[in-house]
């Protein structure tokens, strides 16, 4: 079995000053929202193998600070394509992973985590508030066979529904 956890990034800080939406920094509740995340997979003992997120600042930050506070020991990659990537490029950077990672944690934008859900589950659509994880379950034992496959929605969990 192979496991995906999406996670959104951390509440940004729209007035904060930046050029592009790129460099868009989380808000403190973000900042706040991602640590807590991060303890939460701790607790639940699901600690992802391989941590992706895309490169925009609040997505690679709501990342690393999940991992420092969780106490992970992962190193963060991070993958431009997840920038604004659709449900198809999630897909096709999870089937180029190593297959020694049982679990992957992609760290992203709406809508494509909820797209993915929809698309890849027969969950539905479901709201995916900011610094929201999700766990897909998928019933392969290579990332290569994943586009082939339906993942089963295991849990959806908001940062507010753990204080």
């Amino acid at each position: 079995m192979k496991t995906v956890i999406l996670f959104r990034h951390g509440k940004s800080d729209w007035s904060a000053s930046y050029s592009l939406d790129h460099d868009r920094p989380v808000a403190n509740r973000g900042i706040k929202a991602a640590k807590r995340m991060g303890l939460y997979l701790r607790e639940i003992d699901n600690i992802p193998d391989q941590v992706i997120s895309s490169t925009a600042l609040r997505a690679h930050t709501t990342a690393q600070l999940a991992i420092e506070s969780g106490g992970w020991n992962r190193e963060l990659n991070l993958d431009r394509d997840l920038y604004g990537a659709s449900p198809g490029t999630v897909m096709a950077v999870l089937g180029e992973q190593d297959d020694g990672y049982d679990t992957v944690c992609i760290t992203g934008h709406e809508p494509t985590m909820s797209s993915f859900i929809y698309q890849y589950t027969d969950a539905g659509y479901l709201r995916f508030p900011t610094a929201t994880m999700a766990r897909i379950d998928f019933d392969i034992n290579s990332w290569s066979a994943l586009g082939s496959s339906r993942g089963s929605l295991r849990w959806l969990t908001r940062p507010k529904e753990l204080d």
